[in-house]
């Protein structure tokens, strides 16, 4: 009598990640934000947060082109320099 288990009655079906799978940047279309972002870290010691603005600006370059699924920066964890941003702009 066999013990062993017949794995293939069952089938998988594989589905991609919710999220922190994306393209590369084949054609370097965000890599100065990268850059500067990258520079940014190397200056504050790899503090990052130091270097929130940058990371908006990296994250948002990918957004506008695709390169990541478009999410609201408020679910990235940047609501608050988004309020600040809005502060700065006089109200016309």
């Amino acid at each position: 009598m066999s013990t062993a288990m017949n794995f293939s009655t069952k089938s998988f079906t594989p589905r991609p990640p919710d999220k922190g799978a994306f393209p590369l940047d084949h054609f370097g279309e965000c890599s100065a934000f990268k850059e500067r972002f990258m520079e940014c870290l190397r200056r504050s010691g790899y503090e990052s947060a130091a270097c929130r603005q940058s990371a908006m600006a990296y994250l948002e370059c990918r957004m506008d082109r695709q390169l990541m699924a478009n999410e609201p920066l408020e679910k990235l964890g940047f609501k608050d320099l988004i309020n600040e941003k809005s502060e700065e702009k006089p109200e016309k």
